[in-house]
């Protein structure tokens, strides 16, 4: 169940910061930068992440590092689950 889960919800991320950037879904590795391999600004992340809080009901505070597509994966898939259960 906790797979599924984290399945929905790192399609869920990969979609939310492809369609900020137009970037194919399959080239949003978890090991990714997000500013050196995309191109991301600040701008585009603050849109990412506000996004992310509301569809994901958490917060994602400024103090937590966000340099990778996996670091946005583990934080949204760890906080977001915590909250459902």
């Amino acid at each position: 169940m906790l797979t599924s889960t984290n399945n929905a919800v790192e399609k869920e991320v990969i979609r939310i910061i492809s369609k900020t950037k137009e970037i194919k879904a399959d080239r949003l590795k978890a090991h990714k930068h997000l500013s050196q391999d995309f191109g991301f600004d600040t701008v585009d992340l603050v849109d990412i992440i506000l996004e992310l809080e509301k569809k994901f009901h958490i917060t994602i505070p400024d103090e937590v590092p966000i340099d990778t597509v996996g670091d946005l994966l583990d934080f949204v898939a760890t906080h977001s689950i915590r909250k459902a259960s």
